[in-house]
């Protein structure tokens, strides 16, 4: 979707389903995260998920201000698009495509895991390895054939499930071997854990948390206001750190600390929660728990698989469209409007990574991606407080010092310091994360430049680019169109929805074209640019605003977002606004009448007719990187 003053109205998710694709991969962690957080932090556990649910708290508050604040698909590409340039915005996508393509194989070796439960040979060997590779590729073709609403009810359920059955143990786990004096017991700070393992711990305890990206990917497709916004935090932020702490407080209660090592980062480090199980008395009661915590586990774990798929795909079409990977990657399905190239690519590169069948490993790499991903959302969220003061944020998050979002600031320092973290402590995470995005920034730079486009600017695609079947049309994905509240402006709003209406709608999202409706507010040297501004002018321009929506989607498949901006010069502003946003065209009136009746196309440049345009029209067409189109009135007097 493309970014704009715009309600965060119905599209196709409403709350719940957004809380359950945010949920599912974190839920799906605690599966297998455990044991390898209990292998460094020891008896600290508990409490370094206790610490990894409140940096969730900051971490999410980042993240769902900056999806509400540009709702485009992307997560942290997006958000460093706008705040700082497109070798950063890659950068944070190119890190984030790393721990996608881990996760997958996360989730699949720990499924197989948990299904030994059933038959003990698949948690080993040969077999593991294939039944991990089957549930990649099975995650694969789901994923070519696309998210549906369906699915995101089931995956709700699922997560219903989830929670009632960890909260269940949990309130078994302590019942049975909650013992504080015990819990206290194995803790030596400095000894076990030593402080290196322990800050490494919960750098990996973050596991997962790139679940956000996936939600962030769906912006603009979600049914929740601003009040929804912040129960969706508040409830995840609560739901995350009760299940963390609880089960880790239950784990290291069943499976003490003993001589500096536990069971759970030993016998049970592939399956954790299972060794927990075991420790259930009556045998009964642990029989039962046991199949049913594996079959939940399962089903969540390719949940989460399916979850980090759908988000590796929505953050392949950013940068497909973007010019950030070549299009042949981000090359959509004919039919299922889905990125099979990239998706085919992923799921090879998740199986490579399954045959070592070491878990703790690949977290170790995860967590290079996951801080380095982290800080770049929090410093652009933080930088946008700063460069768009004045655009409407759906969700700001509370605590704030003058600008500066309180809350975004602390989550930068601190990801920042986990990411150093991994640098120092875990060397096939410094190798291997700084391998790849060394690879990833050299390839972007290559291509970059080799194609002729900038290396810091936005370069924009429509979807149909992306396409086998690309068609050279006269119609435009993306059009801009300022707005004055002249009586011209619904002819060229028309216009505007006219050419957009050409342009294919994606089948699998719904999402085609779209309009940005742009009003300027030219504010005199005299008065700083933040001044206040007049009541009645404010009330012409959201009027004037309305109106342009109600015309331009009256145009089959056409979205129509608003947005105002604040200038010294309406027509560098609108220059701006059309290179910043990347639209493909700028739909506009001139200020006086003009022989060009209907509309003449000007590719960027002034024509032989330029006397008959006004200052604002002379300077954007001038000026403008794209097509503009000027749609005019004929004269007072026939010729």
């Amino acid at each position: 979707m493309r970014e704009g003053e715009r309600r965060i109205v119905e599209r196709s998710l409403g709350s719940p389903r957004l809380f359950a694709i945010i949920y599912t991969p974190i839920a799906s962690a605690i599966y297998f995260s455990l044991g390898v957080v209990a292998l460094h932090a020891l008896g600290m556990t508990p409490f370094v998920f206790l610490a990894a649910g409140l940096y969730f708290v900051l971490t999410a508050m980042t993240y769902v201000e900056g999806a509400s604040l540009h709702q485009d698909r992307g997560g942290a590409t997006v958000f460093a698009r706008y705040a700082f340039d497109e070798l950063t915005s890659f950068v944070a996508g190119w890190a984030v495509l790393l721990d996608y393509v881990i996760l997958i194989a996360i989730c699949a070796l720990s499924a197989t895991n948990y299904l030994q439960a059933f038959w003990r040979p698949l948690a080993d060997g040969l077999l593991e390895v294939v039944v991990a590779m089957a549930i990649v590729g099975w995650v694969a073709v789901r994923s070519v054939r696309g998210f549906s609403l369906r699915r995101s009810h089931r995956v709700l359920v699922l997560v219903v499930a989830d929670i009632a059955i960890q909260l269940l143990l949990i309130g078994l786990g302590l019942a049975l071997f909650f013992d504080a004096e015990l819990v206290t017991r194995q803790i030596d700070l400095g000894t076990a854990p030593r402080w290196d393992e322990l800050v490494f711990a919960l750098t990996i305890a973050t596991v997962a948390f790139t679940s956000l990206e996936s939600a962030s990917g769906l912006a603009g497709e979600v049914g929740v206001g601003r009040a929804g916004l912040k129960r969706l935090v508040g409830s995840a932020s609560a739901t995350v750190t009760l299940v963390y702490f609880g089960i880790a407080l239950v784990a290291v209660s069943a499976l003490p600390v003993t001589d500096g090592q536990t069971l759970l980062a030993d016998r049970f480090l592939d399956a954790p929660v299972l060794g927990v199980i075991g420790q259930l008395e009556p045998a009964w009661l642990a029989d039962t728990m046991r199949y049913v915590v594996a079959v939940v586990a399962t089903i969540t774990l390719i949940a989460a698989a399916e979850a980090a798929m759908l988000g590796l795909s929505r953050l392949a079409y950013q940068l497909g469209t973007n010019r950030q990977i070549p299009s042949v990657v981000g090359r959509l399905h004919p039919t299922r409007s889905t990125p099979y190239v990239v998706i085919g690519i992923s799921a090879v590169l998740a199986c490579a990574l399954v045959i070592p069948a070491d878990v703790a490993t690949l977290i170790g790499i995860y967590a290079f991606g996951a801080t380095l991903a982290f800080t770049i959302a929090h410093l652009s969220v933080v930088k946008l407080r700063f460069s768009e003061p004045d655009r409407r944020r759906p969700y700001r998050m509370p605590l704030s010092v003058g600008r500066l979002p309180v809350p975004a600031a602390l989550g930068a320092v601190i990801s920042a310091a986990l990411f150093v973290s991994v640098l120092v402590f875990h060397d096939s995470a410094r190798y291997v994360g700084a391998g790849w995005m060394l690879v990833g920034i050299a390839l972007y730079l290559v291509y970059r430049t080799t194609e002729g486009k900038p290396v810091l600017r936005r370069v924009t695609v429509p979807a149909a680019a992306l396409r086998a079947d690309t068609r050279l049309t006269t119609a435009y994905g993306s059009i801009l169109v300022p707005i004055f509240g002249a009586a011209l402006d619904d002819d060229i709003v028309q216009t505007a929805g006219r050419l957009a209406s050409e342009e294919v709608v994606d089948e699998a999202t719904g999402e085609g074209p779209t309009i940005e409706a742009l009003w300027v507010f030219e504010v005199p040297m005299a008065l700083p640019i933040d001044a206040r501004l007049p009541d009645e002018q404010l009330k012409r321009a959201r009027a004037a605003l309305a109106r342009a929506k109600a015309v331009g989607e009256e145009y089959e498949g056409v979205e129509v977002a608003t947005a105002t901006v604040r200038a010294r010069r309406a027509g560098q502003a609108i220059v701006e606004e059309a290179r910043r946003r990347g639209v493909e065209a700028i739909v506009m009136a001139a200020e006086e009448p003009s022989r060009i009746r209907g509309g003449a196309l000007l590719g960027g440049r002034a024509g032989p007719r330029d006397n008959f345009l006004g200052d604002v029209t002379k300077y954007v067409v001038t000026k403008a990187a794209c097509p503009v189109i000027l749609t005019a009135p004929p004269a007072n007097e026939p010729e």
